[in-house]
């Protein structure tokens, strides 16, 4: 606390999209906190932390996340870290060579700042992850809940960085901490986006989005002394709820009618899009965090007015300019553009055609428009099997619960006589290919993680499949143990 008993954040990410917004709602709670924004020295971030001159509880330091010195320094000035920084699509895709210096490095460097802190149980630290932990979902697989398998799209160095990150964060030892998976964030930016990561949309799949403000309003809220202590030492999934869950058809549809355009097919040609390899579904567990630290006040109609409303005149008429223009010199260019899908198909790039579209004859079979069918994926939850008895709490979880997840995913509890309930505690274990890696219980029954070399090679994913009924049951045509939820 300050001198005036107001909490003491450290913001990582402040200019980005989440961190401007988190920004815009520590400001209207200047009695409550003070807040230490570690930034670069950019000439952007500059010129979006001027729109804050009029913060009197803020205060920037100039640093890098991946400067260990900066970091400790500024961690040993706060209470709570809100560690919403690092590289995002589609920054990361550009740059994969920078992901996991900066989004596992950042992660690394919070966690030994407050490790060799007096009291490291003075500090709470929030990470952020992402739906891409979880990797494609297509329907009937559209329903996930945390525990459900990681796993990462092929080319997805930003989602690998992020399963690392929670990873390090859960099996950190520290003493308060949280992780959230976010999912889509509609923010005031979104719609001036213009790069090949849309083509990459699978229209067949779906996604649960937050607004950029109701995330802020989140993370400021786990600033406060008194939050639910059960929000702390858990994964948590980020979502706005019923109303949020849409198909990538629909996001698609609202975005162009947000535009003023009236058919949004004539913008695309529909083999333009991926059918598989894109992340995101719906969660049957989203609801549990809202229950803990209420955060919710958007709907998605009200976030995406303010987005239009945000973005220039241009993109707001977009629905004005003839449809084959906008096809012709906007949205055909960015497909043929590298990392786009219709790049790949023009340069034969056999290994992202297989992760964007299974194969070329595929691709070619996909069609026009006039077969199209808006999709209709089931709106009843459903549930994966995580491999143990689920009612029972983790403080009696035992050796035998263990061996059976292990034999679940094919693999082996390596730990002899590992103590009842003791969950945070790094245990040996083996996967089905005979790597040993070190993981605590609740990073592999609570969390839904594996082994570390395994989830790097998602080109492997079916063939680990074949030994690992966990994963078996996202991977393509192996849904057999797909039940209907309770709820």
């Amino acid at each position: 606390m300050d001198g005036k008993g107001r909490t003491r954040v450290l913001l990582t990410g402040a200019t980005g999209n989440l961190g401007r917004a988190v920004l815009a709602e520590l400001r209207e709670r200047d009695d409550r906190v003070t807040v230490l924004a570690l930034a670069r020295r950019t000439d952007r971030s500059r010129t979006v932390l001027e729109r804050f001159a009029d913060m009197e509880n803020l205060e920037v330091a100039w640093g890098d996340l991946t400067d260990d010195a900066s970091v400790a320094a500024c961690v040993r000035r706060a209470d709570v870290v809100l560690h919403a920084g690092g590289l995002v699509s589609p920054e990361a895709d550009a740059h994969p060579e920078l992901v996991q210096p900066v989004n596992v490095g950042g992660m690394r460097n919070i966690i030994d700042a407050v490790r060799s802190l007096p009291e490291p149980g003075a500090v709470a630290v929030v990470g952020i992850g992402s739906v891409a932990e979880t990797g494609p979902r297509n329907p009937p697989r559209h329903w996930g809940r945390i525990g459900d398998p990681v796993q990462i799209s092929r080319f997805d160095e930003y989602g690998l960085s992020k399963v690392i990150a929670e990873r390090e964060l859960v099996d950190s030892g520290l003493p308060k901490w949280t992780w959230l998976r976010l999912p889509g964030i509609v923010h005031p930016a979104m719609l001036g986006i213009r790069d090949p990561i849309m083509t990459h949309l699978t229209i067949g799949d779906v996604m649960e989005w937050v607004s950029a403000e109701d995330a802020a309003r989140l993370l400021a809220n786990l600033c406060d002394p008194d939050a639910a202590a059960d929000v702390w030492g858990s994964v948590h999934n980020v979502g706005g709820g019923d109303g949020w869950r849409l198909t990538n058809w629909q996001f698609l549809n609202a975005l162009g009618g947000a535009m003023g355009v009236r058919d949004i097919r004539r913008w695309y040609d529909r083999n333009w899009f991926a059918t598989r390899n894109f992340h995101g579904h719906w969660y049957t567990d989203s609801d549990r965090l809202e229950e803990l630290v209420p955060f919710r006040r958007d709907t998605f109609e009200g976030a995406l007015h303010r987005a239009t409303a945000a973005a220039p005149a241009t993109v707001r008429n977009a629905g004005r300019v003839p449809a084959w223009i906008v096809k012709r010199f906007a949205m055909q260019r960015l497909a043929r553009m590298p990392r786009g899908t219709m790049a790949a198909v023009r340069d034969r790039d056999e290994a992202r055609i297989a992760a964007y579209f299974g194969s070329l004859d595929e691709w070619r079979a996909i069609g026009d428009w006039s077969t199209f069918e808006p999709p209709d994926p089931s709106r009843v939850p459903t549930m994966l099997d995580h491999g143990f008895d689920e009612s029972k709490p983790a403080a009696g979880w035992t050796a035998g619960d263990y061996a059976g997840v292990a034999a679940h995913r094919g693999g082996r509890l390596l730990s002899s006589d590992p103590p009842t309930g003791d969950v945070s505690t790094r245990l040996t274990w083996a996967c089905a290919d005979g790597h040993e890696f070190r993981a605590s219980a609740r990073l592999v029954l609570a969390a839904g993680h594996w082994c570390p070399v395994c989830v790097a090679d998602p080109v492997g994913y079916e063939t680990q499949a074949h030994e690992n009924a966990f994963l078996a049951q996202v991977i393509e045509d192996r849904s057999d143990t797909l039940t209907s939820s309770p709820t």
